[in-house]
């Protein structure tokens, strides 16, 4: 008995062996995805409102058959799988404007979602309501396999195309018209005001609101005074606001931009701010000056007399020239006050004034600037300008001697002719 155990073991492992299960490969048949979508986060915009929408693709796709079959190649990619998924939003019949073309989510598989960011804008004149908007969902999916035998399969492929609505709703806001701008004294390098009306031309009752100017991008107008409270404001309703402008000094005589926003409390007690409206607001230029020539004589001294002529578009309070003397010309006295000067007015500044013997017979032209105060009683400064003074030739000293000269033997003739005539008279 003993001599025939070795191959007695030997033949009851190979007996174990075979009846050993072979390892099988699940196959799926059937099923294939179904794709659904939804706004991540709130569906609720404005009219004119810029909106990011978060849109989530679902896969909810499951197998309707599976089975373990030995001998089988796995397969690589599942019925359920949607393979490449490809999402465009368009706007339908919706007041929205879209502005991102269609997104890659991937490979989603069954029970995933992938979300993907599309940038949108709500129109102005978007009215209250519910809107849908066709979402086009794009994808590729295994419709069949076969295999051939032991060492290769077959996959089959389809391509498809889903359309699903997604919702959003339009609330009713407080939508400002801008019916008048008024600038007030503003002008370049100065301050001044801004006066506007407007009226609310939206679906919404704004209350506890405030209305705010804000500056535009690079703007050279900046608000001093931004923000009016002006309580309710109901549809239809129409308020005058005044603001206070600062204006760089570097802006030209044209038209600059600046924004206006309401901030109100909606009817869910939450506080919001209407879309921004933009506006123009024309600049006058800045105040500058201009001088008459003045006439002086070689190696006179005195006083002198400068025209100054507001030629700018506001008036100058408190005006006081500066006058700057170089060689060949001194001073000591070089400031002058000129008082409030409306545009085109002119004002008389007098200064002690020399001039070297040795000046040249020309024109000059000597620097002068004025100082004043705005409408808001800001100190402000003109540009340098150019007073153009004219020296003249001193007139010779020899040249006066003769002519008194001569004078004097005229009168000496004079009366010696009349004394003549006098003893002839006598004598008769």
């Amino acid at each position: 008995m003993m001599k025939y155990s070795g191959p007695l073991i030997v033949f009851l492992v190979l007996m174990l062996w075979l009846c050993t299960p072979v390892a099988g490969v699940t196959t799926y048949l059937g099923g294939s995805p179904r794709m659904s979508a939804a706004l991540a986060g709130t569906n609720e915009f404005t009219s004119g409102q810029d909106a990011i929408l978060q849109i989530t693709v679902r896969n909810s796709g499951v197998q309707s058959l599976q089975f373990v079959l030995k001998g089988s190649i796995a397969e690589d990619d599942l019925p359920t799988t949607a393979k490449g998924v490809t999402v465009g939003l368009s706007a339908g019949d919706a007041p929205v404007i879209v502005r991102s073309d269609p997104q890659m989510a991937g490979d989603i598989k069954s029970q995933g979602m992938a979300t993907v960011a599309i940038m949108a804008k709500i129109t102005g004149d978007a009215t209250r309501g519910e809107y849908q908007l066709p979402l086009t969902i794009s994808y590729t999916y295994l419709a069949s396999s076969e295999q051939a035998g032991t060492d290769n399969i077959q996959f089959n492929y389809q391509q498809k195309t889903e359309t699903v609505p997604i919702t959003i709703r339009i609330k009713p806001q407080v939508k400002i018209e801008v019916l008048e701008a008024m600038p007030e004294n503003l002008n370049v390098g100065g301050e001044g005001y801004l006066n506007l009306k407007i009226k609310n031309i939206g679906l919404e009752d704004g209350k506890k609101a405030s209305v705010k100017i804000l500056r535009n991008g690079g703007s050279p107008l900046i608000p001093t005074d931004n923000s009016v409270f002006i309580g309710d404001f109901p549809r239809n309703g129409t308020v005058t606001c005044r603001y206070r402008i600062s204006v760089f000094g570097d802006a030209e005589k044209q038209t600059y931009p600046v924004d206006v926003v309401v901030t109100y409390e909606n009817r869910d007690g939450d506080v919001v701010s209407s879309a921004a409206e933009t506006l123009g607001v024309p600049l006058g230029g800045k105040i500058t000056f201009t001088s008459g020539t003045v006439q002086v004589i070689q190696g006179s001294q005195g006083v002198i007399q400068v025209s100054y002529t507001n030629s700018g578009t506001a008036t100058a309070f408190k005006a006081q020239s500066r006058f700057s003397a170089v060689k060949p010309f001194t001073s000591t006295d070089d400031t002058a006050y000129l008082g409030d000067l409306k545009p085109g007015e002119t004002g008389i500044a007098r200064y002690q004034f020399s001039v070297d013997d040795t000046a040249a017979v020309k024109e000059y032209s000597l620097d002068s600037e004025v100082r004043y105060r705005d409408v808001l009683d800001n100190s402000q400064v003109s540009d340098s300008f150019s007073v153009p003074v004219k020296v003249l030739e001193k007139p010779a000293s020899g040249g006066l001697m003769q002519v008194l000269a001569a004078a004097g033997l005229i009168a000496l003739i004079g009366c010696g002719a009349g004394y003549y005539l006098l003893r002839v008279r006598r004598k008769k």
